[in-house]
Order: C-alpha cells, then sequence, then structure tokens
C-alpha cells in the first residue's frame, strides 16, 4: 500500500493533531503541542499524507494576498512580491526517510505556483536533522534569533513579578540580542529559531 497526498478535511483534525505531536516528539518542539488545528486568515494550502486511513504527514502554508501580510521582509529587494509561510511541516516518526515530507511539499509547491508567490518561508529550532531537511529540499537560512526557556530559579534571576503574591515559574521568551553565548550559558534550554527561504520564481 502507498501513500497518497490530499488535501486536509475538517474530519482530519484529531489524526491531524496525533500526527504533529508525534513527529514533533523527539525534537527542540517537543512541547509545542496544539488542542484544535490552527485556521488561517489568508488563503491557505493545507494538504496530508493519507496512508491506510491514517495521516501519516501534513503541510499548512498560509498565502499572503497582499505582500508583507504574513512573512518576514525578503532577503534581497529583487523578491518583493507575495510569499507563503509554512506554519506545519510534519511527517509521522514511523514514515520518515520516505520522501513524505518531499512530496507534501512539491504538492504545496505546484498548487502555490498559480498564486504568484515569490518564496516560501520556514522558521525551525536548531534540529540538526530538520535543518538539513530543508537545506536538502533548496532553502535557504536567511536569519536567527534565540528561544529561551526559563524554569524556577531561572526565572526568579531574570524577572520579577509586580503582582504581589504572583510568582512566575516557567518562562518562555525570545532574545535578539547580541550576546547569544551568555544566554546559552546561563539558561539551560536555549534553542536557535532560524529562518529558511524557498526561491520560487
Amino acid at each position: 500500500m502507498t501513500w497518497k497526498i490530499r488535501p486536509y478535511r475538517p474530519a482530519d483534525e484529531a489524526q491531524w493533531l496525533r500526527c504533529r505531536v508525534l513527529a514533533f516528539l523527539d525534537t527542540a518542539y517537543f512541547d509545542n503541542v496544539y488542542r484544535e488545528k490552527e485556521h488561517y486568515a489568508n488563503p491557505s494550502i493545507e494538504l496530508v499524507a493519507e496512508l491506510g486511513g491514517q495521516i501519516i504527514g501534513l503541510i499548512d502554508i498560509e498565502c499572503e494576498a497582499e505582500p508583507g501580510s504574513v512573512c518576514s521582509p525578503p532577503a534581497t529587494p529583487k523578491m518583493d512580491g507575495k510569499a507563503g509561510m509554512i506554519w506545519n511541516l510534519a511527517v509521522h516518526p514511523d514514515y520518515r526517510h520516505q520522501g513524505v515530507g518531499k512530496a507534501l511539499l512539491e504538492a504545496a509547491i505546484a498548487l502555490a505556483q498559480p498564486l504568484h508567490l515569490r518564496r516560501l518561508e520556514a522558521w525551525t529550532r536548531d534540529d540538526a536533522a530538520t535543518l538539513r531537511w530543508y537545506e536538502a529540499q533548496g532553502f535557504e537560512k536567511v536569519e536567527s534569533y534565540w528561544h529561551v526557556y526559563l524554569e524556577g530559579g531561572e526565572v526568579d534571576a531574570a524577572i520579577s513579578s509586580a503582582i504581589p503574591g504572583l510568582s512566575p515559574r516557567h518562562l518562555f521568551a525570545h532574545y535578539q540580542g547580541d550576546n547569544a553565548a551568555q544566554i546559552q550559558k546561563r539558561f539551560r534550554r536555549v534553542h536557535e529559531c532560524s529562518r529558511y527561504d524557498l526561491i520560487l520564481i
């Protein structure tokens, strides 16, 4: 039996969520869990890979109706124009290394072409296998910043509460400063979050 790529349907939501959770479980996004599927304000490309009635992969791309309404500014002025943001791209761990992710991306690109998107944009954390995959598909790294998770005493040392009796115990923060090495040394869980662009036309 071979898998097929098809449009996402609302009836897929439970399996879509399960596939995404399992796909991220052994990555730096292990705790990025959704309880319902996202919906998009702009036109979107939402595809799944299905095998024997099971969702084994997924891709969601939100497509700009107007340049700059969803995605970051282009890396170079010559790439001005509409772009698409890859919000979700995941493959069930039992079906990795079988071309599922590549097939989903290729099918999405085919649907993006009539929309005249100049590029696709994706943000991902510092999992080596994931970065290699994006680069193998032709994506290029454009920029990055840092995701920082603080717990317990780390929170106490970094921030204070303005509300008496309220004591934050967990904190998720973005770091865009110039001393990433110090941030990595000071806090236990720090991830580089990188933007990758794929030029389409």
